[in-house]
C-alpha cells in the first residue's frame, strides 16, 4: 500500500511542468519534451538527454529516469528528438553510411535549442550539459568534437565516434570533462570499435576515444577501481578515472559487464551522470544548495541483522550499508 501511495504521489508532480514543443531549426520544426520541475529557482542547471538510433524523446524520458532525478536535485531536463532517415527511423546526423547524404546540422540544432530554453526559462548557461544513448551518446562526442563550449560536461552511454561525421576525419574538441558508461559485451557498438563497419560506417573504440579525451586535458593521474557487485552475479563493473592536479576535468570510463544497454548491473546509470555533471556546476547558482551538491553515498550491501548478506526483502528489518560507513536500519513494507 505505501508503494501504491509513493507512486500515486509522485506521478502527477512528474507530469506537471512536462511540455511537448517544438522549435524551428534551419526551416525544421523539431520535436523535443522539456520538463520544467515545479518551483525550480533562477539559473538552475539544464540537462540534454538524446535518444538512440530509432528510438525517440519520449522512450528516453521513460527508460532514463531524468524527470525524477530533476525534481530531486532541482534541474531542467530537454529530451531532443532526431530527425527521420529514409527508412523512417529516428536518427542524430553522426556518420552513419547510410546516412551519409542527410545535411542535418543537429550539432548546432542542440546549442541553439540549449541557449532558446536558457534565455526563456532564464537557465544557467555555465550548468548545461549533455547525456544520451548510442546514437544520442555519439551525438555528445560530435558536440564535444565540433562545437565545445555551450555544454559544460559530456556523458555519452554506450556511445562511440565516428570517423566519417567529422570534418576532415579528425576531432578538434578542446579539453572537456567526459564520463562514458559502456559495456564490454556490447554486439552493437563494440567496445574495441570497428574500423572496417560497412554498415554504421567506421568508429573507434572505447580506449583509444578515452585516451584522447584524457590527453587533451593532460590527464596524468589514472584511478582505478571495482565497483561493489550488489547482485553476486560476476557483472563486475570497473571504473577508470583520469585526473590531475592541473585540471578541474577529468574523464571517466564505467566498464562494466552487461550489453547495449542503459541499464547496468550494480549502478543507477542516471545517478552516476548526475553526480558526475556536479562536479562541474558552478557554486554560484541560486537553484543549487550545499546539500544538494553533496556527492550521493553509495550502496555497498546489504545484510539482515545476523551480518548475512541478503536482497531487498520485504517484511523484514534489513541494514543498508553506505560507502561512507553509515548504517540505514529499514524495513521494506509491501
Amino acid at each position: 500500500m505505501k508503494n501504491s501511495f509513493l507512486f500515486f504521489f509522485l506521478f502527477p508532480l512528474l507530469v506537471f511542468g512536462q511540455q511537448y514543443l517544438n522549435y524551428n531549426h534551419n526551416g525544421i520544426n523539431r520535436d523535443y519534451i522539456f520538463y520544467h520541475p515545479s518551483g525550480l529557482g533562477p539559473q538552475a542547471p539544464l540537462v540534454f538527454v538524446t535518444h538512440g538510433y530509432s528510438s525517440s524523446a519520449q522512450n528516453i524520458m521513460n527508460y532514463s529516469g531524468f524527470n525524477l532525478l530533476a525534481l530531486q536535485n532541482q534541474f531542467a531536463v530537454c529530451y531532443p528528438q532526431g530527425t527521420q532517415d529514409n527508412g523512417g527511423n529516428n536518427f542524430w546526423n553522426v556518420g552513419y553510411l547510410f546516412t551519409s547524404g542527410s545535411n542535418v546540422d543537429d550539432v548546432d540544432f542542440l546549442i541553439s535549442l540549449a541557449q532558446e530554453l536558457q534565455n526563456t526559462y532564464n537557465l544557467s548557461t555555465e550548468n548545461t550539459f549533455l547525456t544520451g544513448m548510442s546514437n544520442g551518446a555519439e551525438l555528445s562526442y560530435l558536440v564535444a568534437c565540433e562545437s565545445p563550449g555551450t555544454f559544460k560536461a559530456y556523458a555519452p552511454v554506450a556511445g562511440t565516434i565516428f570517423t566519417d561525421g567529422l570534418p576532415n576525419n579528425i576531432c578538434n574538441g578542446t579539453a572537456s570533462p567526459i564520463f562514458e558508461i559502456h559495456g564490454e559485451n556490447d554486439n552493437v557498438t563494440l567496445f574495441n570499435g570497428n574500423p572496417n563497419d560497412q554498415f554504421w560506417g567506421p568508429y573507434l573504440g572505447i580506449d583509444s576515444i578515452i585516451n584522447y579525451w584524457a590527453n587533451n586535458s593532460n590527464l596524468t593521474n589514472l584511478s582505478i577501481d571495482t565497483l561493489a557487485n550488489l547482485n553476486n552475479n560476476l557483472k563486475f563493473t570497473i571504473s577508470y578515472k583520469y585526473s590531475s592536479t592541473n585540471s578541474i576535468n577529468e574523464v571517466w570510463l564505467y566498464k562494466h559487464k552487461n550489453g547495449h544497454s542503459w541499464n547496468v548491473d550494480d549502478i543507477n546509470v542516471q545517478e552516476e551522470i548526475w553526480d558526475f555533471f556536479t562536479k562541474y556546476i558552478t557554486s554560484n547558482n541560486t537553484s543549487i544548495n550545499a546539500e544538494t551538491l553533496k556527492p550521493k553515498k553509495k550502496l555497498v550491501r546489504t545484510v539482515n541483522l545476523f551480518g548475512q548478506e541478503v536482497g531487498q526483502i520485504k517484511n523484514k528489518f534489513i541494514l543498508n550499508i553506505y560507502d561512507d560507513g553509515t548504517v540505514e536500519k529499514i524495513i521494506l513494507l509491501e
